[in-house]
Parts: structure tokens; sequence; C-alpha cells
């Protein structure tokens, strides 16, 4: 590995940084303590802050030279509503809210490179350190893009990373095209007309109306979607009814539909639409039909996804750099792609063997009670970070 020398030495301080922001997670649009430590720091090593954006995101300007080229790099700085298993010394303090997607690892990673910046500023041009909120479930980067960002820090390109559990720590991977799905919900409420259940035909049963529905709408999967294009349509709930002799006045349905197109969306939005009214209008129901989008698939740019090969090539060799598997797990970052070129990675994260004594006796996956991010990654995301804008901002 060809990592920054000054970042090896600053990986203790940095991880006690990491360890200090696990033990107290905040939620989404939340991150107020967050955000003053990062603002802190920043201002500490002399870097300029921008605050605001979003709420509590938190950006760093860091100039050289008298180009007005300029880079983004991104890091999420949101936990998760969920209560940690882990018993070690920097768990969480606060029971139901949890780092267990390893944003506290990424903001890490972000401010070891901020810190070198500070003091090595071997590029001409600007780089623009995003710490973002609310990207679990609040879309914090359309809020930091509505509330002005690329207006304010102008970037011909924007990049991301995130930790990747299983796949081994110096190990990177990416793709171009789709690599995260768009994320979408569904509400569908049948309403019929109460009656005894002895005797239905004085009402109208909604329950099997909901269940027509149900299986409907796997036929927009199997034979109006192209079979070569991915999608996945979950009904999660159903709920109806209050009493076993009780016809209800109506049934609702919920649940999500991922796709790595929004011409995919578009498709299964008006398919499911039209199932729920033509079904509900069959057996004299009315009916009420949500679709919410909350994030459109993640794709990434080619020349950037090549661009950031190249970097990881350098920084850790061609044998640890592997080509990645797209997932229907969905990212805010996606919102940032629709508006600039760029490119999302993931960086290994191990099998969870780095966990100290008092871990949870569960898996070191994202999203687990059980999980921890891997402080081993500190100095090679925070390179791969460093080698990416000095490399952007020479080579255009």
């Amino acid at each position: 590995m060809q990592l920054v020398e000054e970042i090896i030495a600053q990986h203790a301080d940095i991880r006690l940084l990491r360890r200090d922001i696990h033990a107290h997670p905040e939620l989404r649009f939340e991150e107020f303590r967050t955000a003053d430590l990062i603002a802190e720091k920043l201002t500490q090593w002399g870097i300029p802050v921008l605050r605001g954006l979003g709420g509590t995101g938190v950006i760093g300007i860091v100039k050289a030279g008298s180009s007005e080229r300029a880079v983004g790099l991104r890091a999420d700085i949101d936990a998760l509503p969920m209560t940690e298993h882990n018993k070690f010394e920097h768990a969480s303090k606060h029971p139901g809210k949890m780092h267990a997607c390893g944003h506290d690892g990424h903001t890490a990673m972000l401010l070891a490179a901020a810190r070198h910046f500070s003091r090595h500023r071997n590029f001409d041009g600007t780089v623009y350190l995003i710490f973002q909120p609310a990207e679990e479930g609040g879309g914090g980067a359309r809020v930091m893009m509505n509330d002005g960002l690329f207006d304010k820090c102008p970037m011909e390109a924007v990049f991301g990373m995130h930790n990747w559990p299983g796949l081994k720590a110096g190990q990177f991977a990416l793709k171009s095209g789709p690599v995260m799905g768009s994320a979408n919900e569904f509400r569908i409420l049948v309403r019929g007309k109460g009656a005894h259940a002895a005797m239905p035909h004085n009402g109208v049963d909604p329950i099997p109306v909901a269940c027509q529905m149900v299986q409907s709408f796997q036929t927009i999967i199997t034979r109006n979607k192209r079979p070569i294009e991915s999608a996945v349509l979950s009904v999660t709930m159903i709920h109806a009814g209050e009493a076993r002799n009780v016809v209800p006045d109506s049934a609702e349905i919920q649940g999500t539909v991922r796709t790595f197109s929004v011409e995919a969306i578009d498709l299964i939005e008006a398919r499911m639409r039209a199932i729920a009214e033509h079904t509900a209008a069959a057996f004299d129901c009315e009916v009420e039909f949500e679709f919410v989008r909350n994030y459109p698939p993640l794709i990434n740019h080619e020349a950037e996804t090549d661009f950031c090969r190249e970097v990881m090539v350098d920084v850790v060799g061609a044998d640890n750099v592997f080509e990645f598997e797209p997932t229907m797990g969905s990212e805010d970052f996606a919102f940032f792609l629709l508006e600039k070129p760029g490119c999302y990675v993931v960086i290994g994260n191990g099998s969870g063997d780095h966990r100290e004594a008092g871990h949870g006796m569960g898996p070191c996956m994202l999203h687990n009670p059980n999980y921890d991010f891997n402080d081993e990654l500190i100095p090679i995301g925070a390179s791969y970070w460093v080698r990416l804008a000095e490399r952007w901002l020479a080579a255009r």
C-alpha cells in the first residue's frame, strides 16, 4: 500500500475522534454535537467552515493556488434509530441511537484527510469537504442541494465512499453505471363497506380486493418490466379488521419498490395505480393510492469511475481493487450524481475480527446492533481522499 505517512502518524488521534462520535450518535437532522465537533476541528486546523446547509451540514473549504477548479468529497454524519448491543468502552451512550452504518468512520476518514490538507496543499484549486446530515432516510443530500450547495460551493465533480463489511480491510470496490437502487414507498387504502361476517352480501369486503391487488402487482415485474432490467416490488404490510366476525370497512396495503432506473419507477408506479384503481372499481370499492419517491437510483459516471479506479490502484494496488456487485439498497448520494459527475465507491470493513472485547455476539454487518467501524480503514480511506483530490486538481 502507498498510504500517506503523515496520515498514518495521525491515526491514533483520529481514532479517538471516531470513537467519540460513535459513543454520541445523533439521528438525522439532529447532528448538532457532531456538527459542532467537525466544525471545531476544521477551524482548529485553519480550514474555513460553511454551516447551515441541510440544517446540520458542515462544509470545510480548502483552497490552494489560484485555480478556480474545485472538487467535492462527501461523508455522511448521522446515526440510526436502533439500540447497540456492543458493550465496549466507546459503545453508544444513547439508548435507541447507534452508528450502525459506519458514518462515524466516514466522518473520521474525511477529517483525517482534512487535517492533512490543512498542512499540505499539494494542489491548485479548491477541495470542498462535505459533511452531510440525514443520509438515513432524511434525504440530506437533496436538502443541502436545495439550500444552495452547488451554488455556494461550485465544483466540477463530487465523490463519496462507504465502508463495506465482507470486503477485506485494504480493499476497494466500484462500478460504473447503476450500483444502488432507488427507494420508493407505496400506500394503498381500499374502502369497502363493513358488514356482519355471517352476512357479507350486506357489505363490500375490501380484504379479497386487497389480496387481488397484491397478486396482480407481481405481474408488473414478470410481464410488464423488461426481463433484463432489475426491480423489486415488496408488499410488506397488510392491515384490515378488528374483530373475527366483522367484515371491515377498509384494508390498507403498504410496501416498497426498488429499481436501477427512473424509467422502471415510472412504469411500475403507473401500472400499480392502474391495477389498484381498476381492481377496486371491479369490486365496487373506492381506493386511495399513494406512491412516494424517496431516493433515486445511484448511477456512477463512467469517466469518474475510471478515474477513481486509477487512484485506488495507486493507493492499494490493482490486486485490491474489485468490481462492485450492485445492490438494491439505496443511498442519497444519488441526488448529488443527478447534478454533478462523480462516483460512489466502497472500502472493505472486514468481517468483524477487529471488534474489541465487549462486542455483541451477532454479525458485524451494516444496520446490525453488533456492528462497529474498523479503525484500520482510517489511514486507507483518508489516503484515498487525499490522492483523489490532488490528482483531480492536477489532471485536467
